[in-house]
């Protein structure tokens, strides 16, 4: 199953291929009961997506009791705010349609790894609580996400920035001005969601001091968090399933979303 996220064509659409339709796959469960949910948007600079985190990672999901659901969203050429605009709407959508996917709505979450990573921190930090008065029932809905998991995520556009993903979102718009709204350790307040985030002390690509200061911020404003930092890997690992020491971040992770009630 397909389900493309904007009836009608999406705002700034481009055209109507592919890369301009910004799409959900389910990863639901079968149960009496409503179950917790995350939305997944693989990493890829912001200029690609990649499936080994996006499909795998649902899985692990589902075999976890979670209801999972990736996100395709836009990328380069599209800019901010596009990216941004189509992982609130999936929130919404997901709430909008909770009964019918078997998810409660209370417990929707949402996963992001590098570049996805910071699409998940800003829709963290960037969100609002719906339009009551909007025709369209699903612009109605919160796209406040109830919990961040942030695998080696882009957190920061100033001096620990991954230039790549900067360079994709902000295109011509790459400002000061811009980059401080998009640093996303800069947005955080006491309504901020939990986060889970881990990263690898020895990344390349996206520096480690991207999660750090995201968990310093959280602290500050008594944001509950979950930091683990592996001494040794590699950027974009997904499960991590080779990985002697990294791949225990599934295990971690489980048990942290259990704490929180999913």
């Amino acid at each position: 199953m397909v389900v493309e996220i904007w009836q009608g064509g999406a705002p700034y659409a481009q055209g109507d291929q592919t890369e301009d339709c910004p799409r959900l796959i389910p990863y639901l469960l079968k149960g009496k009961e409503p179950v917790g949910a995350l939305i997944i948007c693989p990493g890829g600079g912001y200029e690609s997506r990649a499936d080994y985190e996006g499909g795998p990672i649902a899985e692990w999901l589902n075999s976890i009791g979670i209801a999972a659901f990736v996100l395709h969203y836009r990328v380069s050429p599209y800019r901010y705010p596009v990216p941004l605009l189509d992982a609130q709407r999936a929130i919404r959508l997901v709430r909008h349609r909770a009964s019918e996917w078997g998810v409660d709505p209370a417990r929707v979450g949402i996963l992001g790894f590098s570049a996805g990573g910071h699409l998940a921190s800003t829709a963290g930090t960037h969100y609002d609580n719906g339009d009551k008065q909007s025709s369209d029932p699903i612009e109605r809905m919160s796209c406040r996400p109830d919990l961040m998991v942030l695998c080696y995520p882009v957190i920061t556009f100033g001096e620990f920035a991954n230039r790549g993903s900067r360079a994709n979102l902000l295109g011509s718009n790459d400002t000061p001005e811009w980059r401080d709204y998009l640093s996303n350790e800069k947005h955080i307040d006491t309504k901020t969601p939990p986060a889970f985030l881990w990263h690898t002390a020895d990344d390349k690509v996206v520096r480690v001091e991207n999660v750090l200061l995201f968990a310093m911020a959280l602290s500050r404003h008594n944001v509950p968090y979950d930091l683990h930092i592996y001494e040794s890997g590699r950027h974009g690992l997904g499960l991590a399933l080779h990985e002697q020491e990294t791949r225990t971040w599934t295990g971690l992770c489980e048990k942290w979303l259990r704490k929180r009630g999913f």
